[in-house]
């Protein structure tokens, strides 16, 4: 269970659809089986432009913005892929800055990354590297305000 298939889904007209900005539990709740699967949000999002291997060729993934503070969080990576986590299994037993419990859906990981199950999918780029070749991976979180 929820290991991915390979298939590839568009995110158009579903609540997995953030290519234009949405509050992240507007359609947290919504009734599609990937969030029942998940309780929330625990996808992998494939990045619309090919694997880019240089460290230069950093791409805006995703962005978060506070209206209440106006801070804004844009992630740039060269991965293929980016796990969005809700926190769904936070269940309050974990405590955080001054005791403060972490409650169910409280935080939140954005984590940049090949596809999950990536060797077992010929669809998904290969993650294999091969005695001699070298890898590397770059992500920057950058913070702003509005």
């Amino acid at each position: 269970g929820l290991i991915p298939t390979g298939e590839f889904l568009p995110v158009a007209g579903t609540p997995f659809d953030f290519n234009e900005p949405h509050a992240i539990g507007e359609r947290i709740d919504a009734d599609h089986e990937q969030l029942h699967l998940g309780a929330g949000y625990d996808h992998n999002w494939v990045l619309q432009r090919p694997l880019i291997k240089k460290f230069a060729d950093l791409q805006l993934a995703a962005e978060l913005y506070d209206p209440a503070s106006g801070r804004v969080l844009s992630i740039h990576t060269n991965q293929p892929g980016i796990q969005f986590y809700s926190g769904n299994f936070l269940d309050g037993t974990l405590r955080g800055k001054s005791c403060q419990p972490y409650a169910r859906r409280s935080a939140l990981a954005l984590e940049t990354q090949h596809f999950p199950d990536s060797p077992n999918q010929p669809n998904f780029p290969s993650v294999i590297l091969q005695p001699g070749e070298y890898y590397d991976s770059a992500t920057e979180f950058r913070f702003s305000t509005r």
